[in-house]
């Protein structure tokens, strides 16, 4: 038995939605999947093939592995069109910034990239081939042949990204740059290349005819254009988890590894990203094979079906709502951070909306606290000296002078609107319910340390000045953010609280308790929620929507805006027992 349960945990690290009806629709290996393109090449005539990447997938690999089964082929390499790495650079460079984490979200397109005499010759070279096939690849290979006679998507998620820069393997698109820092490949992935590379995604959505699973090396799981988008189409009308991913921090904690039964080669996981659409990824099961996508990719082409009417007109295709975890049991203090206001963001950074969250304690020990807000009567100016201070490492900063320190327990929920001073501190377990722009954190202060790389941690200090909101001192802080939970219902068996969040914030949180079903109607509007007590409950559809859904302690879930109505009840080893849900979902 755990040191933090009194059960073994059951925590599904491999969440899969499994698709109906197309379960002879995947292909695996290049072997095979090479010789399933070939199976649509005419006997005679000319073939294009166009393989359209995404920035970071193995590109050699999809050469060597596509064109396998093919006799003569004539190969075309998309990134021989486009301009130097020199050239893309300096156009992107005002997006960029000098800063070590921040840029400015660019609005480029691919097309603004092409060499126009490089693509003419290009064109012209594979127009000559009139028998046999043509192998156009990589990032870009579509805008040589626009309607090639089959087209595949390889697709990677961001996560995957940003492991293959962490161990070096790759750099950005068009950057020399493989052995720079993993902060600043992942800064010009974050604000350029993602960005321009999904441009070209979405628009290929209904014109591939095959999808290409690349997350594994030399593992590639192919499904066609039909099942692919039947399995989004699927997935946005029944519960559904994305795949969750753990990370290590110097700040980081035991509970996660041990709730979520990961092994023991991190010393630490001090994040669980178990909800967050733009980095996480969707498991698609077709029979007894799983194909692995970005979750982005659901928002993308599903928006209004997954998030409601009223939430993508107010956000796009923008997921609004994020789950983590936060884990300082046996660690340390996160760092002392601020996150901007609106105008700030929009103005600095180019992101339609800010980052204000708030932090709903899963676990935490008897004398856990949370630093929250500025004490009364706080010299501005001293205090931004005193942090730059620390910065230079000639003090350590005085919190103590300057910052509230309260005591919390567990399933508190506090509410922290971007502006407001924070910090988790050691010995709690978080689950973090938040707007969805995830990187904008100001830290102010870091406890003098340095991070697992050895370097010191990017603090913001002249970002966190000009949001800090100084008014938010400790009787604001009590009156509006602190034990704000209200029982909105009571029925036979169960209570409904409002927990949250401050009306500065658009995400409404309510808390179900209780040892029976609680009916649940979505009203059209995307809900997010995560089983915060009790092992195990089933999400059920009155009207047989959807198939019976498991959900185990502490798992993330998302009901889309096409399911009206659910039910959550005790189940399993839980059935008869107590419960509690927690959900999010935007306020309109």
């Amino acid at each position: 038995m755990g040191k933090y349960l009194n059960r073994l945990p059951n925590y599904d690290k491999y969440p899969a939605v499994t698709v109906k009806g197309f379960e002879e629709s995947v292909t695996k290996g290049y072997e095979a999947v090479s010789a399933k393109l070939k199976a649509h090449q005419p006997e005679k005539g000319r073939f294009v093939i166009a393989v359209e990447c995404y920035p970071g997938v193995r590109e050699d690999e999809i050469k060597q592995g596509l064109t396998s089964a093919f006799d003569t082929v004539t190969i075309l390499h998309a990134d021989a069109i486009m301009e130097s790495a020199e050239t893309v650079t300096n156009k992107i460079k005002r997006n960029m910034t000098d800063d070590r984490v921040f840029g400015f979200m660019a609005p480029h397109r691919l097309e603004e990239f092409v060499d126009e005499q490089k693509l003419a010759t290009f064109r012209e070279q594979a127009a000559k081939v009139q028998d046999g096939v043509v192998f156009i690849y990589g990032v870009g290979a579509t805008l040589i042949e626009e309607n090639p006679d089959l087209l595949v998507y390889a697709d990677l998620t961001r996560w995957e990204v940003q492991q293959r820069f962490e161990t070096k393997e790759i750099g950005n698109w068009k950057a020399d740059n493989k052995d720079e820092e993993p902060l600043k490949k992942f800064k010009r992935g974050y604000f350029f290349e993602w960005r321009m590379a999904d441009r070209v995604k979405q628009r290929l959505f209904e014109k591939a005819d095959y999808f290409l699973d690349t997350e594994k090396a030399d593992s590639p799981v192919m499904v066609d254009g039909e099942a692919y988008l039947n399995g989004l189409q699927q997935a946005v009308n029944q519960p559904f988890r994305v795949v969750p991913y753990f990370k290590p921090g110097i700040w980081g904690g035991q509970w996660i590894r041990e709730v979520v039964d990961l092994d023991d080669d991190a010393v630490n996981y001090a994040w669980a990203f178990d909800c967050v659409p733009e980095e996480n990824s969707l498991n698609l099961k077709f029979g007894d094979t799983i194909f692995t996508l970005p979750s982005i990719n659901l928002v993308y082409y599903q928006p209004v079906e997954l998030m409601g009417d009223k939430v993508h007109a107010r956000f796009g295709k923008s997921f609004p709502i994020r789950f983590d975890f936060l884990d300082t049991m046996e660690g340390q203090n996160l760092s002392l951070q601020v996150h901007p206001l609106t105008e700030y963001i929009q103005d600095t950074f180019g992101m339609p909306y800010t980052q204000d969250e708030s932090y709903y304690y899963l676990d935490c020990s008897d004398d856990a606290t949370i630093y929250l807000g500025l004490k009364e009567g706080v010299d501005k100016e001293e205090m931004i000296a005193d942090l730059k201070r620390a910065e230079k490492g000639e003090i350590s900063f005085p919190d103590e002078k300057y910052i509230n320190q309260f005591p919390v327990k567990k399933h508190d929920h506090i509410a922290i609107p971007a502006g407001t001073i924070h910090c988790s501190a050691t010995d709690s377990m978080v689950l973090e319910i938040s707007a969805t722009p995830y990187i904008f954190t100001f830290k102010l202060w870091d406890w003098d340390r340095v991070d697992l790389d050895g370097k010191p941690r990017p603090v913001h200090i002249d970002h966190g000045k000009e949001v800090i909101q100084w008014d938010r001192t400790t009787s604001w802080i009590e009156d509006h953010l602190i034990d704000q939970a209200e029982v909105v219902k009571e029925a036979h068996s169960w209570t409904e609280e409002k927990t949250g969040l401050h009306e500065r914030e658009f995400l409404e949180t309510r808390r179900h308790t209780g040892n029976g079903p609680v009916t649940h109607e979505t009203g059209g509007i995307v809900n997010v929620l995560n089983l915060v007590e009790g092992e195990e409950a089933t999400v059920e559809s009155p009207s047989g929507e959807f198939a019976p859904y498991v959900v185990h302690y502490a798992e993330t879930f998302i009901i889309p805006a096409n399911v009206t109505t659910y039910t959550i009840r005790p189940s399993g080893p839980s059935e008869g027992k107590t419960i509690a849900t927690v959900k999010a979902y935007v306020r309109t």
